[in-house]
């Protein structure tokens, strides 16, 4: 039987966050603590959809393969191959390229983000947290 490999697609950040915005706007309020959550249709695009490949996230930003191996949860020998030509090399995982995706919204829109959406992000203290993610190391 033929391996099939999952091919991931992914979608402008921004394309996905007008998406969710719309969505949200459809929908009715969440009622506060209303828990577990639910996972609907506007979660669900948010969490698959979600994804910017390593190569981009490396030409947008002054980043080493070693911070992207700290962004994305693995090796540097693991990130190494993605930029190799190589096709021995595994391809990043979807959720590989939502914690890619995810850190550059993180740079890319920081000073907009809310002083309480910080606090739920960031175990540390928002002033901590925020010379992480302008470094690069959120």
């Amino acid at each position: 039987m033929a391996n099939k490999r999952f091919i991931h697609h992914p979608i402008d950040y921004r394309e996905a966050m007008e998406g969710l915005e719309q969505l949200g706007q459809q929908t009715e309020p969440k009622q506060e603590n209303s828990y577990p959550c639910p996972i609907t249709e506007r979660e669900q695009i948010s969490y698959l959809e979600l994804g910017m490949t390593p190569q981009r996230f490396y030409q947008k930003w002054d980043v080493t393969h070693e911070d992207i191996a700290l962004i994305c949860s693995c090796s540097v020998h693991t990130v190494n191959g993605w930029f190799s030509t190589s096709r021995r090399c595994y391809p990043p995982t979807p959720g590989q390229l939502r914690h890619l995706a995810i850190m550059d919204f993180l740079l890319e829109d920081f000073e907009t983000i809310p002083k309480e959406l910080l606090e739920r992000l960031c175990s540390q203290s928002v002033e901590g947290c925020s010379r992480s993610v302008a470094k690069g190391q959120g």
